[in-house]
């Protein structure tokens, strides 16, 4: 499969290409080129010149081939839900579901094209003014494997509804999926050149679309890492950047919770594609009063998980996307073993024999009592691994959650509206959910704190953070 550029498929200008692999089988499904800077620069021309009559449209005319788009997908829903799981991993409902996710990112945002964007303030004897909020132009949105669907949408939706044009670069582990949904926006009506696709690795690719000069604004979602390499490209050039760089987040379970819902609640929460998501619950802080009954019951819901490849329709969780981060998770493991870094409940290893060869498996995980330094405590794993502890009290849970260098999401299990206000108020986080975790539905800003990044995506926010202010000042 080829890169998008100009709403056709091309070939790259340099000859390298990578692999995708199906990380259950670990067999080559397809393959992308291993696009260059030249290739960035032929994408963001394509862009440049689409750019005039794009933002000329209404935004009414840009809602309607929105919602249109949503529903060619729709259509599609089931076979691009079956290529998601070949090439991420995750199972075909979970993969259904977020390439349906993506339709009701583009349907939210349709229907705000026919808001007022803008607004008149009176200044009395001075004049008067007015407001608008204008396109930036050429914006840049780097993805990753883990929800490469979703956050496709919530990057590109936004943006093309603000009247800008787009290079994106799909993760080199997951591209296919990403690149048929275009496909699929230029067949519903989306002109040559608005949204270009370039696949390819982060330091050539992703790089040359952060530092090309016409890239107004770059939104990258991935490692803390990389996020702070994009912000230092972009700032030495004095671009504005979203960056969601990920999360430790914490589960707070309270006394008075429903336990059995808040069990259902970190199942979900936890091992959703396999842990593989920036808001999943990576740390787990129950209150002593209930912890034993609470993890009896947790424990027998993680041994229950069926493990195995996402077309199997009674499968409950899939494999990680890609081996790198399969060596990583069994690296951690390693060491909380060796290290006594806690008490593994149940699972902590790859999973091998039938049905697993050559596959990224890993066992559902549950740890318990875990030493403080730890990596399960301090990092953010990306993986099945869910780490517990017992805490005596609110003000315990708040002081454990906030330590970490993280800010992303949290949840508080209770049925206590003064704990819930405590827990909003003190907790250092972007999201706070109450009695559930992990929705993020496109009408709320999302976003976090600290080390998980600046700006926020979906929700009305979303449309300013890719417009550009300009004042008319009639001083009549």
């Amino acid at each position: 499969m080829h890169m998008r550029i100009n709403g056709a498929e091309v070939p790259s200008a340099g000859a390298g290409w990578k692999d995708v692999k199906n990380p259950a089988t670990g067999e080559t499904i397809d393959r992308v080129p291993d696009g260059t800077p030249e290739d960035v620069k032929n994408a963001v021309e394509s862009a440049e010149s689409a750019f005039p009559k794009w933002s000329g449209k209404t935004g009414r005319e840009r809602g309607l081939l929105l919602f249109h788009a949503a529903a060619q997908v729709r259509d599609r829903h089931k076979e691009l839900g079956r290529l998601l799981t070949i090439e991420q991993g995750k199972p075909l409902r979970e993969a259904i579901d977020e390439v349906r996710g993506f339709c009701n990112v583009l349907e939210f945002y349709a229907g705000l094209s026919s808001q007022p964007a803008g607004e008149a303030i009176h200044l009395g004897s001075q004049g008067d003014c007015m407001v608008f909020h204008e396109p930036l132009g050429v914006c840049g949105a780097i993805i990753p494997w883990n929800m490469p669907v979703i956050i496709m949408g919530w990057k590109v939706a936004p943006a093309l509804l603000a009247g800008n044009t787009i290079v994106m670069k799909p993760s080199s582990t997951a591209p296919l999926t990403a690149l048929s949904i275009s496909a699929i926006l230029e067949e519903a009506g989306l002109p040559p050149g608005v949204l270009n696709i370039v696949t390819g690795s982060g330091g050539s690719a992703g790089e040359a679309i952060v530092t090309h000069p016409s890239v107004q604004k770059v939104s990258f979602t991935g490692s803390c890492a990389t996020g702070c390499r994009v912000r230092e490209l972009a700032g030495s050039r004095n671009k504005e950047v979203i960056l969601e760089l990920g999360g430790s987040d914490a589960m707070i379970v309270m006394n008075d919770a429903d336990i059995r819902k808040a069990v259902d609640g970190a199942i979900r929460g936890r091992f959703y594609n396999a842990g593989q998501t920036c808001t999943a619950v990576k740390r787990l802080f129950v209150h002593r009063d209930s912890a034993e009954s609470f993890i009896s019951l947790l424990k027998v819901r993680v041994e229950s998980l069926k493990v195995g490849n996402g077309l199997d329709p009674k499968v409950d969780m899939g494999p990680v996307n890609n081996r790198q981060q399969y060596d990583t998770l069994s690296e951690i493991m390693r060491s909380v073993k060796e290290n006594r870094e806690g008490t593994i409940l149940t699972g902590g290893s790859p999973l091998k024999g039938d049905g697993y060869n050559n596959g990224y498996f890993f066992e559902p995980t549950l740890v318990r009592d875990v030493a403080e330094g730890s990596a399960l405590l301090t990092g953010e794993i990306f993986g099945p691994v869910l780490p517990l502890m017992v805490i005596p009290d609110l003000d315990a849970a708040i002081r454990e959650a906030n330590r970490s260098p993280y800010g992303l999401g949290a949840s508080i299990w209770t049925n206590d509206l003064a704990t819930v206000k405590r827990v909003y108020h003190e907790v250092h986080a972007g999201i706070i959910w109450v009695n559930r975790h992990l929705t993020v539905p496109p009408e709320i800003p999302f976003g976090g704190t600290k080390e998980s990044g600046i700006g926020r995506e979906n929700g009305y926010r979303a449309l300013q953070e890719y417009s550009r202010t300009k004042t008319l000042f009639l001083g009549w």
